[in-house]
């Protein structure tokens, strides 16, 4: 006899549209999961897909799970599943205390701390937000860019970066949405700011080309001073291991909610020890906590600041409740 599998999908409305390369994001869809042992143990985990960055839509991860028809036998679920995988064996580790003494020293509800990244809206709205993270004690702030025209953006850069205290780190996300021209550009503009030690650093360039052009993002990191960190390019951990096949050894950031098997991820960084900055996808507090276990056992020492600043971009007061009380919320 399996476990028993219940399944609640949820939606959730942005505050403002999130506006990537991609597109703007009004709905976060996911899908939490409760398996019951026999003795009366619960274990919860999420299932937070996002298609268009390469995991399995909602609808696949829904069907998939309502084909057990109730119980889990803790069989494989196939790679193309990523989002389900991932949800799946953290609800097993959950019930079953594998992530007990692991839980992540950092607060994972809390904005007032240096080693969460704080998350900026795109455009010239990063002028007045900035400091309103800054003053929530982040130190390191994520800007999207390639959503207006590269002038403004650049413009808006080199006006912010002005503001800011000497010590603190940009993050630059492209989202693959540069062209090669575009990339250098950027590049160029960073290294030119980086330059200058009076200023803010910018700590790398994210993602500025579609996954398939690795070979020219690698050829990037030789010709500039500022870093590339891919993303998109290593949504899941078979494309983070292909990656590293191919001789990337820059950073990567890895979102663990979409990135499939925990269990192999942890197996890939106790081999290798890749320069990871592990990042949000926008879960509740069921996924952001499994995440942060994992981000707490496999990120470098000293570890970079975490990408999980992003209380308060949904309309509702999820992050306040325990896995128990939202799921009965649902």
């Amino acid at each position: 006899m399996g476990l028993e599998l219940a399944l609640k999908p949820y939606r959730r409305r942005f505050v403002q549209p999130l506006h990537t390369a991609h597109g703007p994001w009004v709905w976060r869809e996911g899908l939490l999961i409760r398996l019951r042992d026999g003795l009366g143990r619960w274990g919860y985990g999420e299932v937070a897909p996002i298609p268009w960055f390469g995991s399995e839509t909602m609808a696949e991860a829904l069907a998939f799970c309502r084909a057990q028809g109730g119980e889990w036998h803790g069989q494989k679920v196939p790679a193309a599943l990523p989002a389900t995988q991932f949800g799946l064996e953290s609800a097993l580790a959950d019930l079953t205390g594998q992530s007990a003494g692991h839980e992540p020293a950092i607060p994972a509800d809390s904005f007032a701390n240096a080693a969460i990244c704080g998350l900026l809206p795109a455009g010239a709205a990063v002028l007045e937000i900035a400091p309103q993270r800054l003053a929530q004690g982040h130190r390191t702030l994520k800007w999207k860019i390639g959503v207006h025209p590269i002038a403004d953006e650049i413009a808006w850069l080199e006006q912010w970066v002005k503001t800011l205290p000497s010590e603190a780190r940009l993050r630059l996300d492209a989202n693959g949405g540069l062209s090669l021209a575009q990339a250098e550009h950027w590049l160029a503009a960073c290294d030119r700011l980086n330059a200058n030690l009076h200023l803010a650093t910018v700590e790398y360039l994210e993602q500025p080309l579609p996954p398939d052009q690795l070979t020219a993002m690698i050829a990037l990191g030789h010709r500039y001073q500022t870093a590339i960190a891919l993303d998109e390019s290593v949504a899941t951990v078979a494309q983070l291991e292909n990656c590293w096949q191919q001789g990337w050894r820059g950073v990567c950031v890895v979102k663990p909610a979409i990135a499939g098997s925990p269990q192999r991820l942890e197996a890939f960084c106790q081999q290798h020890q890749p320069h990871l900055v592990f990042s949000s996808v926008f879960e509740t507090g069921v996924g952001r906590r499994a995440a942060l276990a994992i981000a707490a056992r496999c990120s470098p020492a000293p570890a970079p600041a975490l990408g999980f600043g992003t209380q308060g971009w949904l309309d509702d007061d999820w992050d306040t409740l325990t896995p128990a009380e939202l799921w009965d919320r649902l």
